[in-house]
């Protein structure tokens, strides 16, 4: 029986509920718009239109692939952070709206600082660091990551979004001394590793089996990234600078003492809009 794309989405939306999918209706959106080659204000436009068979049966096994545990953003091979469209693939983490309060935090700190070098380490899709160049736009932005495949990433999305004047993807391990040719930065942003390894084998399995390890795994504590970065890369700050983190649940207090170990005063942190501590930020007290 034939079926309009209004209904469609509505049954979509259903199942997705019915099957404990906590953002069904985004996701029921973002399947049908992609199913039926449609933007979300074709899909409102032609609500009454039908369906062509060929086109429900696209939906459908899109719909079967998520409820097997496969995310949105890797099924569309796209998603949006901060009001900008990214390119996704499984090479990179998908963008959570918890880290939205980290690139708002860096955000307000450069924007008042008129031009200024900002670097976001462990960029992945650069969904942080391209926040920071569109909103910022007197900053230049270098988009840090070690893996090819997330470079690639970010290099799609730094013309996607027409920012090529502004970010620039580098090569960079977290883990290592910084190059020098990187020259110094006002601002380091970082959303890195931050899961203990043991705790991978039990995540949802959109997770653990769909994105890549190597973005989640955090040492054995999940602070290996946070005690190299506060180590090694603060050199590449000025004084005076700030470093900008995200981090787990559970994860502030010992975060900060990191920080304060290493030089960095004035630490602070941000609740994120549950109430969690997600962003823990200092600054760079004392020249190297």
């Amino acid at each position: 029986m034939a079926i309009t794309y209004n209904d469609l989405y509505l049954d979509v939306r259903r199942q997705l509920r019915e099957c404990g999918v906590e953002a069904a209706t985004l996701e029921a959106r973002e399947l049908v718009c992609f199913g039926l080659d449609k933007s979300r204000e074709e899909l409102v436009r032609d609500s009454r239109l039908y369906a062509g068979t060929a086109q429900e049966r696209r939906v459908r096994e899109l719909v079967d692939r998520r409820l097997a545990g496969e995310p949105v953003a890797y099924l569309t091979g796209e998603w949006e952070f901060y009001g900008l469209p990214l390119d996704i693939t499984q090479e990179v983490l998908i963008p959570r709206s918890d880290t939205e309060v980290l690139a708002e935090q860096a955000i307000a700190y450069v924007q008042g600082l008129g031009e200024c070098r900002v670097l976001d380490l462990c960029a992945g899709s650069g969904c942080i660091g391209l926040a920071v160049a569109e909103k910022a736009p007197n900053c230049k932005v270098v988009l840090g990551e070690l893996s090819d495949g997330a470079l690639k990433i970010c290099r799609q999305n730094i013309r996607r979004n027409g920012l090529s004047g502004r970010a620039v993807p580098v090569q960079a391990d977290a883990r290592e001394q910084p190059d020098q040719t990187l020259g110094v930065f006002q601002c380091i942003v970082s959303n890195p590793p931050y899961i203990p390894s043991a705790d991978i084998a039990g995540l949802d399995v959109s997770v653990k089996d769909y994105e890549p390890r190597a973005a989640l795994d955090g040492g054995p504590d999940g602070l290996d990234f946070y005690r190299s970065i506060c180590e090694r890369w603060k050199q590449a700050l000025v004084p005076g600078g700030r470093l900008y983190f995200e981090v787990g649940i559970g994860q502030a207090d010992r975060v900060l003492r990191i920080m304060r170990g290493q030089g960095f005063g004035d630490i602070q942190l941000v609740d994120d809009l549950g109430g969690i501590p997600r962003v823990v930020f200092g600054t760079l007290c004392t020249e190297i």
